[in-house]
């Protein structure tokens, strides 16, 4: 038997530090513990809730930006 610490996100599993394989059909037991909670995760989200309300509140123009995509090949 393996077992695996994550967290469970709109509907997903997400395992902390491993990637996770399973082979097809194998039995599962899942148990949920208390809810996840990471003090870097909500700084995080308090500093970029500052950033957007921040551009809100500016009358300065926000340029557009081309947007990036970084999963392509690219030749240097």
């Amino acid at each position: 038997m393996q077992s695996y610490e994550g967290y469970y996100e709109n509907g997903h599993f997400f395992p902390i530090g491993k990637t996770l394989t399973i082979k097809e059909r194998r039995r599962a037991i899942i148990i949920l513990d208390e809810p996840a909670h990471d003090e870097t995760i909500t700084k995080r989200i308090a500093v970029l809730e500052e950033f957007f309300e921040a551009i809100d509140a500016s009358d300065e123009e926000v340029p557009e930006f081309e947007r990036v995509n970084f999963a392509r090949d690219v030749e240097l």
